[in-house]
């Protein structure tokens, strides 16, 4: 195996971030060239870089993993993604798969098994952590996905659940428009909407229903 892939992590909690670049430093196949500590700066990072690999954790401030992968591969379609999370429910593993993310480890994986993953994402492989459902694997990788349009959530538009995810976040309307670089009427009626579509009726409705989608963590 080729020696120095290019690594970004990309984790909101330094704690783990130090942690993750210390293990992966100590072998010489790996050379990490940045860090994120959230989805914006994850997406920066790999226009920056051109990484080989981000490590992305699914769950982060500002911009979320899903998000984030799919604005990495239009950038830079030649970075592998390996998510990082402790997320073990269906319908974010298909998520995760559908925006493009190359693999999915569980953060309960042990530092040989991240290792293994990263290199086999590397060698142009998917690898998915041995907890992660079989039958979820078997359905994806057999082309048998059923993302139906079914429920208020696959309703939103990605704009809607990036501003529930930014009121989830304690983000007022001024500073949600000051940051997606829009006017306040426009957040104002993005959150009209999410109202509408969810049938929630309260900035702590929302905030609940963003934390239940894994929006933000607590």
């Amino acid at each position: 195996m080729a020696q120095n892939y290019r690594i970004v992590i990309a984790e909101d909690y330094t704690i783990l971030r130090e942690g993750l670049r210390s293990l992966l430093s100590a072998d010489p196949a790996f050379e990490i060239v940045g860090e994120a500590e959230d989805g914006r700066q994850a997406i920066e990072r790999v226009a920056e870089l051109k990484p080989d690999l981000v490590l992305l954790d699914l769950s982060m401030p500002r911009t979320s993993g899903l998000d984030a992968i799919r604005e990495i591969k239009r950038l830079s379609p030649q970075t592998r993604i390996c998510v990082l999370t402790i997320h073990k429910a269906e319908e974010y593993i298909l998520a995760t798969l559908e925006a493009g993310a190359d693999g999915y480890v569980l953060k309960e994986a042990s530092h040989a098994e991240l290792t293994l993953a990263i290199r086999s994402i590397l060698e142009g492989k998917r690898y998915l952590s041995p907890g992660v459902s079989g039958k979820v694997i078997e359905g994806y990788l057999g082309g048998r996905k059923t993302f139906k349009t079914t429920t208020p959530w696959d309703t939103l538009t990605q704009r809607e659940r990036e501003i529930l995810k930014l009121i989830a976040e304690g983000y007022r309307n001024s500073e949600i428009a000051e940051y997606l670089f829009i006017s306040v009427k426009t957040v104002e009626k993005h959150r009209a909407n999410l109202m509408k579509k969810l049938n929630l009726h309260s900035t702590a409705a929302l905030t609940a229903y963003g934390i239940e989608k894994g929006l933000v963590t607590k």
